[in-house]
């Protein structure tokens, strides 16, 4: 179905039908109640807090099981805040408290898998561009360049290519 054709469906059905639809959308879709719970109650704060735990457990987990070290979990939390219309602050914090929790990491433990170095090296990109594109870039400087100089400092196999990042000249 179009955008159009569902408008003009929305647009034939009365007022009680249409909460009707809504209210059983929101009770058979996880994703929609997400939403809705979302929008009505924002509290930011606490998704901040969850996705910094959850993304340090892959590190640093709570119990004695290994670390996993899997970037997808940080990039599926960012991707459901976009998607949820969170603040674009709390989006960046995000993204750049995934890279230096890893950092944390290296900095006991070395990771010999490139893949890894690559992986967090796309991360960066990722938030510099998003912070870049929201007009935020400004308020994130001093800890890309932390990044940058922890990348330095661990002699990470790329650490050019995040200092390249920041300054491409």
């Amino acid at each position: 179905m179009s955008k159009r054709a569902l408008k003009s469906y929305l647009g034939e059905l009365t007022k009680k039908q249409l909460q009707e639809q809504v209210l059983d959308l929101y009770t058979r879709f996880k994703p929609v109640k997400t939403y809705y719970n979302f929008v009505f109650n924002p509290k930011e704060e606490k998704l901040l807090d969850d996705a910094k735990f959850k993304i340090s457990k892959e590190y640093f987990p709570v119990n004695t099981r290994k670390p996993k070290t899997r970037r997808s979990v940080a990039h599926k939390i960012i991707k459901h805040y976009i998607q949820l219309g969170v603040d674009a602050f709390v989006i960046a914090d995000v993204m750049l408290f995934n890279i230096e929790i890893a950092q944390k990491f290296t900095a006991r433990k070395l990771i010999k898998q490139d893949s890894f170095y690559s992986s967090m090296l796309k991360s960066l990109n990722e938030v510099v561009d998003y912070t870049e594109e929201h007009g935020i870039q400004s308020d994130f400087g001093e800890r890309f360049l932390n990044i940058v100089k922890a990348t330095e400092e661990q002699k990470w196999v790329n650490s050019e290519g995040f200092r390249n990042v920041l300054d491409p000249s």
